[in-house]
């Protein structure tokens, strides 16, 4: 890692939920928070807690010279929306084929 840019990745304990289009897409109580040097918090969400079936492949790719190159999905009418790290690097290899959506609503844990 560069100078001053740090990366982790800890055990959420926060309940995320993304909704599109009044459907709901994923839903996680153990989602993992990703923090990095200059970016929002992110979470990623199991593939378990994820509609899978929802999201289609877009074909986009992007590299981050810290975590790896992500591959995106769609859903309908949100291009893009979705990214996970499908061979992350090693020092964020606890993100594997785990999802992030742009869109998430995050709630404190009930309970």
């Amino acid at each position: 890692m560069t100078k001053g840019h740090r990366i982790t990745v800890e055990q959420g304990t926060d309940h995320v939920r993304v909704v599109h289009e009044g459907q709901v897409v994923a839903e996680s109580s153990r989602p993992l928070l990703l923090r990095e040097t200059g970016y929002p918090a992110r979470h990623y969400l199991p593939p378990e807690d994820v509609r899978t079936d929802l999201l289609t492949p877009s074909g986009t790719t992007t590299h981050c010279p810290f975590k790896g190159t992500a591959s995106y999905w769609s859903l309908p009418g949100a291009p893009d929306a979705v990214w996970a790290y499908l061979e992350p690097k090693p020092e964020v290899a606890a993100i594997k084929d785990h999802y992030c959506f742009y869109d998430a609503e995050i709630t404190a844990r009930q309970g």
